[in-house]
This record gives structure tokens, sequence and C-alpha cells, in this order.
């Protein structure tokens, strides 16, 4: 309720008192998680008693309360959300104008604004149901795919044909993103629809795609989706059960949008944790690759400062700018399958155009702060043994007291020898510290 009431007093356009400037409208949405319920009515609460009308929209994907922050002109939107975490967490997001992330400083305010007395409000702000408008975030949607055409010649239903398991990780998406499928034209078959407030990424969706591919493969369907706990991210399946990462997804569309001729500046945003792969299927296809730190605020950010189109993570974490102010899964999976649909490819196949390099990953327990200059040779001897078609990350972690390592290559054995050799120097420097 706290940290409602700071962020009201940081997020909301108050007029002065007399004024008669009409009160600051916030969205609040959430996933099916047992504690977001009682969280919802705290957050509320502290959002009301500050002054702010509260618009409920109930159990909502993220990026349809980031959708609607800006289609409803808030002043801001409130998720309570852990999004692919278990279901004993829970967090809460915040959206500024037009459903926009908010930037360091500003959650940097909020935070100092929570340890202040809370100033009175003018008035007491008034909460409305107002789950009526998911309809207007699944127009949106549907509205996206305007200039697609299916296999079978139908732009109104564009994934005519396609037999399709979608993968709901009992979460936020659960409503929303069958009933957007199906309106697409698509045959669905779903799983992970039954949230009881305890299940959500509970082995199912895009943290345990072993199910999806299962069914997949059983049902003999052309393709499987799945979202994580509050949908702004997915991950997919081709019909032999052989998962793509956000990655390939990425390389997919950054085609597509090209060949349309709507990938502005012929660019992608991604982290520095890309598949080398990608890097080479993006050369080849003739679009520049611009890297940002790891975490979609970075690559949102990177975005929007320049104008790109389209950008994610490897998590299957995917901004399409055009259409969304966040990562949006529903969203990126509607148009990958658009994508094999006018091709009349398979997912396979589409898939096929980036080649995967082996990638390992090894966390080093150890204060990243203690690194130093002495850790740079190791990184070079690595880079040399694994030549240009090969890449080397180390950096501290941002939420434990880990150095994470990454390096990829054409050859896994060479990729598992040079991490090995860069995991001891790691240690030795923490060591010799």
């Amino acid at each position: 309720m706290e940290l409602a009431q700071a962020a009201a007093s940081v997020l909301a356009a108050v007029g002065p008192a007399g004024s008669g400037q009409v009160r600051p409208v916030a969205v609040v949405g959430r996933d099916p998680r047992a504690s977001g319920e009682f969280l919802e009515a705290a957050v509320v609460a502290g959002l009301a008693s500050s002054g702010v009308d509260v618009r409920l929209l109930g159990v909502l994907p993220t990026p349809g309360v980031a959708f609607l922050t800006g289609a409803l002109a808030a002043d801001f939107g409130v998720v309570i959300s852990a999004s692919h975490n278990p279901a004993q967490d829970n967090g809460i997001k915040f959206f500024g104008p037009a459903g926009v992330k908010l930037p360091d400083a500003t959650e940097d305010r909020i935070e100092q604004a929570l340890y202040k007395d809370a100033v009175p409000p003018a008035a007491f702000g008034r909460v409305t149901d107002a789950s009526h408008e998911h309809e207007r975030y699944l127009d949106h949607l549907l509205a996206t795919l305007s200039g697609s055409q299916s296999r079978s010649g139908s732009q109104s239903r564009p994934l005519a044909g396609l037999k399709v398991v979608v993968d709901c990780a009992h979460g936020a998406a659960y409503q929303i993103a069958p009933q957007v499928l199906r309106r697409a034209g698509a045959e669905i078959i779903t799983i992970g629809i039954e949230p009881d407030g305890l299940n959500i990424n509970e082995g199912c969706g895009s943290t345990a795609l072993e199910c999806l591919c299962q069914a997949v493969v059983q049902s003999k369907a052309d393709a499987g989706i799945a979202y994580d706990g509050d949908a702004d991210r997915c991950l997919a399946v081709d019909a032999d059960g052989q998962q793509l990462d956000g990655d390939q997804i990425l390389t997919i569309l950054a085609t597509e949008l090209k060949e349309a001729g709507r990938l502005t500046g012929d660019a992608v945003v991604v982290t520095v944790m890309s598949n080398q792969g990608f890097h080479v299927a993006m050369r080849e296809a003739g679009i520049d690759v611009i890297e940002t730190p790891v975490g979609d605020k970075h690559v949102s950010a990177a975005m929007r400062d320049r104008g790109y189109a389209l950008g994610g993570e490897q998590s299957g974490h995917i901004i399409m700018r055009d259409y969304a102010s966040t990562g949006d899964g529903v969203l990126t999976s509607l148009h990958l399958l658009a994508a094999i649909a006018r091709r009349g490819v398979t997912l396979a196949q589409a898939a096929a155009s980036m080649p995967r390099y082996p990638q390992v990953l090894i966390n080093v327990p150890g204060d990243g702060s203690r690194l130093g200059p002495g850790l740079a040779q190791a990184v070079s001897q690595a880079q040399s043994q694994l030549g240009g078609d090969g890449r080397v990350l180390v950096r501290p972690s941002g939420t434990e007291p880990k150095i994470r390592l990454m390096v990829q290559a054409r050859d896994a054995q060479l990729a598992e020898q040079v991490i090995g050799q860069l995991a001891d120097a790691v240690r030795l420097e923490l060591a010799e510290k």
C-alpha cells in the first residue's frame, strides 16, 4: 500500500488544490497468483487513498496493461506479477504514460518517496471495473495482422490452415491468447489454461517446454507456442518438437519486416547474450545488429532512442515497437505464425536460416566488484582460441553474488574447454583479491 502511495506521489499528474484538474488515473492488472488477489487490494487502497482514480483490469498479460495504459490515457499503469517466477513469488511493475517502462531515475524517486510521510490528497480516488477493456487489447492484437495473408489466401484469418498447441503457463494469457489465435484463424489445442493461483509456471510455459514439445508431436500440430506467467515473452516449438529460442524467433521476424520494408534502419537490437549464429544470420540478410547490456529495459531504451522497430532477448522477450511499448508474447506469437503461414513454410524451415552455435554458461560464486584487470588477459586468450566465430562474455550477476560466464563456439567441445579455463582464471582472480 505504501509503495502505491509513493508511486502516486511521483507518477500522478496532480494539479494544485482548487485548480479543477481531473484526478489522475491509473490502470491496474495482475496475473492469477493467489497473492495477487490481496496485493491488488493493497495497491488499489494505496492509489485511491492518494487521490488516484483506479481502473481495475483484473487478470491480463503485462503487455495488455501497458497497451491499455496508453489507450485509456492513464497517467500510469501497475502490474502485479512475478513473470516467469514460481507461484510463491510476486512483484509490482510500473508503466509510465503510453505504457513505457520507467527509467532507473524515476524508480529511484519512487523508492525515496517510500520512506517519506504521505501527503493527504485533496480528494480520494474512485475504483471502477475496467475488465471490459480486455476486448480493446484483443482487437489491437488482431489489427496488427492487417497486412498478413495466410497460405490459404485469407487476410481476415491469416493463420488459417495452422494447427497450434498453446501453453499459457496457467498464467495471465490463459483467456486472451487462445481467443486471439482462434480469431486469427488457427486451430488451437490448449494446455496450461487452468490457473488455481498456485500452479503458475509450474512445469509448464516458456520455462518448461517439455510438455509442449510432447503435445505438439502427439497432436501432429504445425507448431507450439509457450508464454511465461505474465505473457510478456514467448518461445516456440516446431512440428518435430524442436525448441526455438528468442534469437531464432527474432531472425524470422527481422527478415519478414525487412522484406516488407518496415525494419527501420535495417537493424535489430539485442543484448550481449545473443547467440553468435544470430549475428551470422543477420549479416547474411544484410541486417545490422545493435547490442545492449542484458535486460529488456536496455533493449527498449535503445530502440526508443534510435527509432528501431524490432529488438529482444534470447529468453523470448521481443519488442515490436510499431505495435507495443514493451515485450508482448501474444503479439510475438501472432506475427511468428503469420510469417510461416504467409511464406507457406514450416517453422523448422523458417528457423533453419539461423545456425545456433553451442552456448555454455557457468556461474562462479563471488563478488563481481573484486574482478580486476588481470582477467582481461584470460578473456583475450579465450577469444583467440575461439577465433572469429566464437564469443566470450564475463559479467557480474545483477541479482546474485555470482560472476556469469558465457562461451559460444561452432564446436561444443571447444566451448566447454574454453569456459573451463576461463572459470579457473576467474576463481584464481577472486582468490588473489
